[in-house]
């Protein structure tokens, strides 16, 4: 029973993961104007489910290079999903694109250390595979997307050519969600797979099964159909000004970088690595200004999910080891806090209509709440 609740744990995360990440895909697009938003999402959704099936080398990564899981059971698995899942819902209230990803890790390794012990988690792989490339890949996708929308603008835009940008634009953000299908899914495919080597129903060093693969890239695909408006309405107006051919750059820019990090099985965060490409277009493009107050909230969300969620994560891992009565409890704050953040947002809500009228902000005193 405790296995099947880490799953259906594993799966509720990976649904938030995909509301959460489709500002990531699709934002630039719904923006400029290139895809209507429920057109955008149906789009992203579909090449989310595929690029799911195309790679596993991430979710390898994850289920045994992260931590030992010799010296873990199910019960520390399920205290860093709750984590992960709570920091996502606060940061999709207040419409901070924060990293899913490291709010996954940051949950995992918190209930692993508190658990198990500090010899239990692999500091060494966590450098290498998540925080290194965490760093470096936004740096790259802007760097990508600014040289692109320079010679774009002064090779195309000034000369009146800007006729094919909206179809270019419309493949990019299909490249993006099918590329994160191949990195985002396989992190729920991991956690999942991690679980059974701890309970014993697959040896060390598998990797998922194919019911898994299924489920996850299903979950994925459902949450991202939904929308996630909030964080989508942050990178697609809140960033900077983005018309057509700068979203293609930002795009194109970002699908390379993370397609070329799935090949070498790095989990990084594809929030980080889209949201460094709309940067990049932004500076690239001299009309465009960034807004750089917006960008450095962004960037401290960052820096604070790791270990915010790995705090969290500590707390309900310390409180599921105790046994079942801990398990159950962790299970039902984290509900009630689930249902506390939708029920907050109700009140301020952003859908595909804020597209074409102004966004409701949300009330200062609403974040504090969630803060606290």
């Amino acid at each position: 029973m405790l296995v099947v609740l880490v799953v259906v744990t594993a799966l509720i995360f990976d649904f938030t993961n995909g509301f959460h990440d489709t500002a990531n895909s699709m934002a630039t697009s719904i923006a400029t104007g290139a895809l209507r938003p429920k057109v955008a999402v149906t789009i992203s959704a579909v090449l989310n489910l595929v690029g799911a099936f195309l790679s596993v080398e991430v979710a390898k990564t994850i289920s045994n290079g992260l931590v030992d899981d010799t010296k873990i059971g199910p019960a520390i698995v399920f205290g860093g999903l709750v984590g992960a899942i709570v920091w996502n819902l606060v940061t999709w209230f207040v419409g901070l694109p924060s990293s899913s990803s490291h709010a996954l890790f940051g949950g995992l390794i918190g209930a692993t250390w508190v658990s198990a012990g500090t010899d239990s988690v692999h500091f060494g792989k966590i450098v290498e595979k998540v925080l290194i490339p965490a760093a470096l890949s936004p740096v790259l996708a802007g760097l990508a997307a600014m040289i692109v929308t320079y010679f774009v603008y002064r090779i195309f835009v000034r000369r009146g050519r800007t006729s094919g940008f909206r179809v270019g634009q419309i493949i990019s953000a299909s490249l993006v969600s099918l590329a994160h299908g191949t990195n985002d899914a396989q992190k729920t495919m991991g956690v999942i797979t991690l679980t059974m080597i701890t309970a014993g129903t697959l040896p060390a060093g598998a990797g998922p099964p194919l019911w898994v693969i299924v489920s996850a890239a299903l979950a994925l695909a459902l949450g991202t159909y939904l929308g996630g408006w909030r964080i989508t309405y942050t990178l697609g107006k809140g960033l900077t000004d983005i018309d057509g051919p700068q979203g293609f750059a930002a795009q194109t820019s970002s699908a390379a970088v993370i397609l070329a990090s799935t090949s070498f099985g790095f989990p990084l965060s594809t929030t980080h690595v889209c949201s460094g490409g709309i940067v990049g277009s932004g500076v690239g493009r001299n009309e465009s200004p960034v807004r750089w107050g917006t960008a450095g909230r962004m960037v401290i969300a960052w820096l604070f999910t790791l270990p915010a969620a790995a705090i969290v994560g500590a707390a309900a891992g310390l409180v599921t080891s105790t046994g079942t009565v801990g398990t159950i409890s962790v299970g039902v704050v984290g509900l009630a806090i689930g249902i506390g953040i939708y029920l907050l947002s109700r009140r301020s809500p952003v859908n595909a209509g804020s597209f074409t009228t102004p966004a409701p902000t949300v009330p200062e005193q609403e974040v504090g709440r969630i803060a606290a």
